[in-house]
């Protein structure tokens, strides 16, 4: 029996293995690093230890501050949740050598799937179908470009250690090989130590459709059946569901006994997902076996009813599985959407900064909130750039969407930039919602998912109105002369003798300037905005507490969060985030073309030589931050002038990179 328990790991994973463990009694331990010294699952815990520096590998990543701290607090279980150690079969042995229980796999089931080629050579043997491809060990490139044009074009290239959609490209054409493999091999070198590629077949308009197996020590196991994760982008998943729209009971048994084949190919214990391709005729195809809890195993548990992290802790001590395949069934459709601190409109660029509202929607039987940051908190650079995952549970499919919408509705985040709307577009989708999804639904719908005009309504003005209202009166407020703090001249209420006066803002939204008049008090605020597609005029009142916009009789409720110079309004579902700009701004006389950094991270490599001449979107270096690359391209064409930064060196979020000169067009 599990007494207490080190969680090696951190943010939502670590919270949610921590609410389980409560709700057993198993006491906890959570390790933490610099940047998490107040995180909400060292808040949680029952006890916690400081491992080192920010840097994952000076802290989560080292095996030896892992173990000392479960035996300095007598843990007598370590569970490494998913991502940094938790598919390491070095520190799954240590573990053992420790006389410390992994609740997880043996070391060498792991060893069996941390090699992607190893695993595809092992799945043939037990009869798991494959793409074509090449998963063997010679690496040079000459051979692996030979096997390319064997297979055929499009290739995938993979990482042999990989996951997450790491050290992952996608290969057209041959004159493309080789620039993607020597980008695909530094991904993966700084991702897992490990450059080793794979190549497979590009499966067109493949859906990805998982397993979740489980198995004990005794040898037996069952599949909690499937999720389809097939709506990605980088290769990420964005939006994962069970079951999977249109999937036979047939072909669900298929793929549910040839993951077991799987599982039991490699003496597998524990909890485990046998990851493959579904192509448009039925057939599937071995992708991977993630040797750990994955991120979506939520809404297995909505569909089945079963806790898997107490399943996890169960067969870990040593007991069998508390269910037969016989027992199990789905009961309704669940959905899984990932919230993350990004830039959907800027290629998905990872956002950092402070969470100045976290607010997720109320949480009941049918929705679900995990997350591992509060109020507050702030997003580095250091970890992955989620922010929280949010669950809903149906009756069906089409409730089920329904419930998701609304709880993404009520989802108020401010302070950073985020996904929630995207997110809406997405599920809201004609194709989406018809069920109709593959690995390239982001990339084919681009059009109405990412490139929507984004309009302003008479509610959303309204609430900025308001926001600037307030704000100008507590500022006036604050300047009142103590020897007469009811002078009416710093009310803020706009009062004259005998006269209305209209102040006016100017704000900017969606990349727009516009003008917002306003007059009046708390009581009876009027406004208008020529900008709004809708009403242009209406009054904002205080009532019961709320903050209420009042439009041609209809009452809508909204709130705000100030921020410096900007602040953001959350109204009938919706976010709208804006800059006050300063009185009489004209246009800059500054020309400079400089490229600056998009967030903290580190440079990789510097495509270009001062003083070369550039065309537009070429590119002309590459930078790291939050585990994926991301490369700065020409703005027009040009000449590169000066770097300002060298391969190796850390840069901080919005400092100059590269100073840049468009070219000049005659007449």
């Amino acid at each position: 029996m599990i007494r207490k328990l080190l969680i090696a790991n951190r943010g939502e994973i670590a919270c949610r293995i921590i609410r389980t463990a409560r709700r057993l009694g198993v006491a906890t331990v959570a390790v933490y690093s610099d940047a998490d010294a107040n995180a909400l699952h060292v808040q949680q815990a029952d006890e916690a230890v400081h491992l080192g520096p920010a840097p994952a590998k000076e802290s989560y990543l080292d095996i030896d501050k892992v173990l000392a701290a479960a035996k300095r607090t007598g843990a007598d279980a370590i569970h490494p949740g998913y991502g940094f150690l938790s598919e390491n079969a070095h520190f799954c042995r240590a573990c053992e050598e420790a006389g410390i229980v992994f609740v997880g796999p043996p070391a060498a089931a792991i060893d069996a799937m941390g090699s992607k080629s190893a695993a595809k050579r092992i799945m043939e043997e037990a009869n798991v179908p494959l793409v074509p491809g090449y998963h063997g060990q010679n690496q040079d490139p000459g051979i692996l470009e030979g096997h390319a044009n064997r297979i055929g074009y499009p290739v995938l290239l993979k990482a042999a250690a990989g996951g997450g959609g790491k050290g992952m490209r996608r290969v057209d054409n041959p004159d493309e090989f080789h620039a993607a493999l020597d980008a695909a091999k530094r991904e993966a070198q700084n991702a897992f130590n490990d450059d080793i590629m794979l190549i497979e077949r590009y499966v067109v308009n493949p859906r990805h459709v998982e397993i979740q197996v489980f198995c004990d020590k005794q040898g037996k196991g069952v599949y909690l059946f499937e999720r389809d994760c097939s709506v990605q982008r980088r290769h990420q998943k964005v939006v994962e569901e069970a079951p999977a729209p249109g999937l036979s009971p047939e072909t669900r048994k298929q793929m549910g006994e040839a993951a077991l084949r799987a599982a039991h190919a490699i003496g597998y214990v524990g909890a485990g997902t046998v990851e493959f391709l579904l192509d448009a005729g039925g057939a599937f195809y071995f992708m991977e076996m993630n040797t750990r809890l994955q991120v979506e195993h939520p809404v297995t548990e909505m569909i089945t009813g079963q806790d898997l992290v107490a399943w996890q802790l169960s067969v870990a001590a040593g007991d069998s599985l508390p269910l037969a395949q016989e027992e199990l069934s789905i009961i309704g459709h669940a959905f899984e959407v990932r919230i993350y601190a990004e830039d959907p409109d800027n290629d998905f660029l990872p956002a950092t900064g402070k969470l100045l509202r976290h607010q997720p929607p109320a949480e009941d039987k049918s929705v679900r909130v995990d997350t591992g940051v509060q109020t507050g908190d702030e997003i580095s650079v250091h970890y992955d750039p989620m922010i929280s995952k949010l669950i809903v549970h149906g009756r069906n499919r089409r409730e089920a969407l329904a419930k998701m919408d609304r709880a993404l509705q009520q989802y108020q985040i401010a302070g950073l930039r985020h996904n929630i709307e995207f997110l809406r577009r997405v599920i809201n989708h004609t194709a989406f919602v018809n069920g109709r999804v593959n690995t390239h639904f982001i990339e084919d719908h681009e059009q109405e998912i990412l490139q929507q005009e984004q309009q302003l309504r008479s509610q959303q003005c309204a609430a900025i109105a308001a926001f600037l209202f307030h704000s100008e009166a507590r500022a006036l407020h604050r300047s009142a002369p103590k020897a007469d703090p009811f002078s009416p001249w710093h009310s803020g209420n706009n009062w004259r003798n005998g006269l209305t006066l209209w102040r006016s803002k100017k704000v900017e939204v969606h990349g727009r300037e516009i003008e917002i008049r306003f007059s009046g008090s708390e009581d009876a605020l009027h406004w208008q905005c020529s900008a709004a597609v809708d009403n242009q005029s209406g009054m904002i009142a205080a009532l019961h507490g709320q903050n209420v916009a009042v439009l041609d009789g209809r009452r809508v409720n909204y709130s705000s969060v100030a921020h410096d110079d900007e602040g953001t309004v959350f109204v009938s579902g919706e976010q709208v985030d804006f800059k006050i700009l300063p009185p009489d701004t004209g246009e800059s006389a500054d020309t400079a073309h400089g490229l600056e950094a998009p967030m903290n991270g580190t440079i990789v490599t510097l495509l270009a030589e001062p003083g070369a001449s550039v065309s537009k979107d070429q590119p002309l270096l590459v930078m790291e931050a939050m585990k994926m690359e991301h490369t700065l391209r020409a703005p027009a064409d040009g000449t590169v002038n000066q770097f300002f930064c060298a391969a190796g060196e850390l840069v901080d979020g919005g400092s100059l990179l590269i100073d840049f000169s468009a070219a000049t067009t005659e007449d």
